[in-house]
């Protein structure tokens, strides 16, 4: 069994297909050995950080150039990165709130599978004795789910950033983060209004004038038998709702102030979306509206980060998404 302090760290382990680089740590260096121990709590990644005094963050976070002590700590940066770009990612991360599953492939084809039942096959009718059993069909998509790159360049030379604080390289990573993740709830909120190809999209419901109570309770009405349970608003639509008498409830607003979440009366998260188009109102039951498809994990130049060419080095991610039942998400708009 290996010990954190006598691992031999090297390029090759950012290069397994199936596993991330603290995967690998741990199939060799189990975080389970070190229950009861003062290193409890920490995972295989933390312990290699701890091994070279390496600190990231807080009162006297290093700066950059401790990772590149030794060829074996040099070999953690990359997943220090990760980590940052992540931690920008959650940070803004609304995806979790709309989306059903999240599928991770190894390729760059994808196609997704779909379920649209008839009204009338959506109710569960008494089968006599003898009689078929009514179907739910489920088929694949005729047309593969579109993926995109989205990410960030990193300009700076190794030089330009040697000596600079990690907690501040960390601030910078993690708004690389926050604008993938934006990047991506657009291209999620662009499929379930138009479709992801197969002719799945919504014909948004017009509104006469701005939204009222009784317009989203037709939204409400016009998803059943799913449940509109997700209502996604730009900044100008965010307004004119809150500004409905009935969204002014005393328990969502102490709701708010506590936990910085929006709520509605009819049950709904309400979520604030800058990228969705104006006096464009979203609902869609999160359960089962929309899959994610991601070919892979963040997208690193390890080889380039870890020789400390950091100039030109590309942090990206490969995601797409598609719909699964096209009755979970319906639309309204208005022009007033």
């Amino acid at each position: 069994m290996a010990f954190y302090d006598s691992l031999k760290l090297e390029k090759g382990m950012y290069h397994a297909s199936d596993k991330s680089f603290t995967q690998v740590l741990e199939e060799l260096d189990c975080s389970k050995n070190y229950e009861g121990t003062e290193l409890e709590g920490l995972d295989a990644y933390q312990r290699q950080l701890k091994r070279f005094d390496i600190k990231v963050g807080g009162k006297g976070s290093d700066v950059v150039e401790k990772f590149f002590q030794t060829g074996d700590s040099a070999a953690l940066f990359p997943e220090y990165i990760i980590r940052a770009v992540k931690q920008g990612m959650e940070h803004v991360d609304l995806l979790p709130s709309i989306v059903a599953t999240t599928t991770t492939i190894q390729s760059m084809d994808y196609r997704t599978i779909t379920a649209n039942p008839s009204e009338d096959e959506k109710e569960l009718k008494p089968v006599a004795e003898g009689a078929e059993i009514p179907q739910t069909v489920i088929s694949t998509q005729d047309h593969l789910v579109k993926l995109h790159k989205r990410g960030r360049m990193l300009v700076a030379s190794y030089e330009a950033l040697r000596f600079q604080k990690l907690d501040l390289f960390t601030v910078t990573l993690r708004q690389i983060g926050s604008y993938i993740a934006r990047a991506q709830m657009k291209d999620a909120v662009e499929v379930l209004l138009n479709g992801d190809g197969n002719q799945n999209g919504i014909t948004p419901t017009a509104l006469n004038a701005k939204p009222t109570y009784s317009d989203m309770i037709q939204l409400w009405g016009g998803l059943a038998p799913y449940e509109l349970n997700t209502i996604l608003a730009s900044t100008t639509t965010m307004q004119d709702l809150l500004n409905i008498t009935e969204f002014k409830d005393a328990t969502a607003g102490l709701n708010f102030h506590g936990t910085g979440k929006l709520s509605t009366p009819l049950g709904a998260n309400l979520l604030h979306v800058p990228s969705l188009k104006d006096k464009t109102i979203v609902g869609l039951d999160k359960t089962c509206a929309l899959e994610m498809v991601q070919a892979g994990d963040i997208i690193l130049d390890y080889d380039k980060l870890i020789d400390r060419q950091l100039e030109r080095a590309v942090i990206s991610t490969i995601a797409g998404f598609a719909k699964i039942f096209t009755g979970a998400a319906a639309a309204a708009s208005y022009t007033a």
